[in-house]
């Protein structure tokens, strides 16, 4: 497939006034990355350099560098959200305000892939959707295909029976189809691709769902009405919101998405413009330029970067605006919502596939005529991975480190003539000083959402009050803290898997809420807690002072199996729950849909 870069299109609407926008912000913003990244660097070298720079020190300081711009990189992205937002500017995407009727010509697809999921889950999403779309008055103009790469028999007759009841509950026949795949390739990338040589040139913008997604109709019709004022969009993805989280670990992160993700969101956009991420669900797409330019080609050699492309979305955006196409993210657009994993080894066996699929974007952020903010998007995933293994690397070269020194005899007279001796330099203050900075670039986000949150009455109250958010908020980065030395381990060894080639298998997820047992805790975490005794005693014998640096990864690994047993209680979420902590909008005013949804899928 031959692809035409981006600088032979033609010049799009207002590309000019575009280009100096996006120059003059990013400018801006990667300055202030670029001198805070120095800044701590330099001030790291000073500390680490007092009794000279030996070449396992300097590793430690480029490796502390590094993860500090990585910091500064997400703090900053935050500070500009949080200033376009009390701006008030849209950002140059203009959303509709009230529903437009959609042309007849217009026919929009909306496909849920599915792959052994469960259907009642299906059913109740579908249905909700459904009906809410028919009271916009405008479900004419929609069609949905469930499109199945299931190959269990049981499976796909169960599919089948709730299709089946699904159209003739709604009346839905000649509206809602069922097409199962007999030859499954390119898995969900390739089941999509199947419908757009199928069905695609019957529709002009096909959503994509997910098998854990529900949308609003109205925002489903905004979305159309959004792609048919700019003709120069190709993709517009919202943020989904997450729902219906039971257990303590899955409410700690849609509590934290629904407090921490809209100011990070808006910071993404305001230096992405329309060259954001696409991630493959909740989202509205321009059928035929999408099939002209988004086919995924095999890349050459094996793995980790050779071979089929397994995280589709994000290439499918820097393909489509290579191609002159804009994709936007309109965070701002209610309605859109997902699930998330029900437990902690469940979102850890999620983040191996993802994982898997992001080191081959480390290949693709080359490929010619890929925009620079995809380029960026392209890196910043791997960073999500790379940043755990990073620093889990930094802590064992402080350890080493540590170790060196113990077992290294300080010389006070270099000389016998030396009237003086030479002490050694220790900087305490600056240190207290960088750890200082490095904690407000970690906090001062979650103040700045709080804030952001407490000025509308309106918001306050959809998290169950003020104290009730502060106090949410408190917990969370504690119980946050908890957990990320366990994430820190396992994105680790996922690094070391992929970069040594180990294959993954693919699963489906496991959408349904249930406790982690006490001997799947062992296996997962059992290795790990041995580690963590063998290094925190290390390190207490050679440097106490490093002893409490590495007991804050140390002590969460030692109780990381009922830490992983604990948090993977509904009963505990529940409790929490009752409590007022951790609630979000969803659960205080829940939409029409949703409501919808709880009541087909709990009854």
């Amino acid at each position: 497939m031959a692809y035409r870069p981006f600088s032979t299109m033609a010049p799009r609407r207002g590309d000019e006034e575009r280009c100096r926008t996006l120059a003059l912000r990013r400018s801006g913003f990667f300055i202030l990355v670029a001198v805070s990244t120095f800044i701590a660097g330099s001030t790291f070298t000073t500390i680490l350099g007092a009794q000279g720079l030996s070449p396992l020190a300097w590793s430690i300081i480029g490796t502390f560098t590094f993860l500090f711009g990585w910091i500064s990189f997400n703090f900053w992205t935050v500070i500009f959200g949080f200033l376009a937002e009390i701006a008030g500017k849209n950002d140059q995407l203009d959303l509709p305000r009230v529903l437009q009727p959609i042309a007849a010509s217009t026919r929009v697809a909306l496909i849920m892939p599915v792959y052994n999921e469960e259907m009642a889950r299906i059913y109740s999403a579908l249905r909700a959707t459904y009906e809410s779309l028919r009271e916009t008055g405008q479900l004419d103009r929609f069609d949905i295909f469930i499109l199945s790469d299931s190959v269990d028999s049981e499976h796909v007759l169960m599919e089948e029976t709730a299709w089946s009841e699904l159209c003739r509950d709604v009346g839905g026949f000649g509206r809602i189809f069922y097409r199962r795949r007999k030859l499954r390739i390119h898995k969900k990338s390739g089941n999509v691709s199947d419908f757009c040589r199928r069905w695609g040139s019957q529709y002009k913008y096909m959503i994509i769902f997910d098998a854990d997604s529900l949308m609003e109709g109205e925002l489903l019709v905004r979305m159309v009405n959004v792609m048919e004022a700019r003709d120069d969009i190709g993709i517009l993805q919202t943020a989904p919101a997450a729902m219906n989280q039971t257990s303590l670990v899955s409410r700690l992160q849609q509590f934290a998405s629904h407090v921490y993700g809209p100011l990070f969101f808006a910071g993404l956009r305001f230096w992405q413009l329309d060259e954001s991420g696409y991630w493959g669900h909740n989202a509205i797409i321009r059928v035929a330029p999408f099939i002209k330019y988004c086919a995924l080609p095999k890349l050459s050699g094996g793995a980790p970067f050779g071979g089929e492309i397994l995280s589709h979305d994000f290439v499918e955006a820097a393909l489509m605006r290579r191609a002159g196409w804009g994709v936007w993210l309109a965070y701002e657009l209610e309605g859109s919502y997902e699930e998330l994993p029900p437990n902690l080894l469940e979102e850890l066996e999620r983040d191996r596939r993802w994982c898997q699929g992001n080191i081959q974007h480390l290949r693709l952020m080359f490929m010619r005529g890929i925009a620079f903010g995809h380029r960026i998007l392209f890196l910043n995933g791997n960073l999500f991975y790379f940043s755990s293994f990073l620093w889990f690397s930094l802590l064992v070269l402080m350890t080493a480190h540590a170790v060196a020194n113990f077992l290294h005899t300080t010389v006070y007279f270099s000389s016998e003539r030396m009237l003086f001796p030479h002490w050694p330099v220790q900087y305490r203050a600056l240190s207290i000083q960088l750890l200082m900075a490095t904690a407000a670039l970690l906090f001062i986000p979650k103040i700045l959402s709080v804030v952001l949150i407490a000025v509308s009455p309106q918001k306050r109250a959809h998290f169950g009050g003020l104290a009730r958010l502060a106090l949410s908020v408190l917990l969370e980065t504690l119980f946050s803290t908890l957990l990320a030395p366990l994430r820190m381990i396992f994105h680790t060894w996922y690094v070391v898997l992929n970069l040594i080639g180990q294959k993954l298998t693919w699963k489906p997820q496991n959408r349904r809420s249930n406790r982690t047992s006490l001997a799947e805790a062992l296996r997962a975490y059992g290795p790990g807690t041995v580690g963590a005794m063998v290094w925190g005693a290390l390190a207490y014998a050679v440097n106490k002072t490093l002893f409490w640096w590495v007991s804050v990864i140390v002590v969460p690994l030692l109780f990381a199996v009922p830490i992983s047993v604990f948090f993977s209680y509904p009963s505990l979420g529940r409790f929490f729950r009752a409590r007022g902590l951790f609630l979000t909008p969803g659960e205080i005013a829940p939409s029409k849909v949703l409501r919808r949804f709880q009541e087909l899928f709990f009854q």
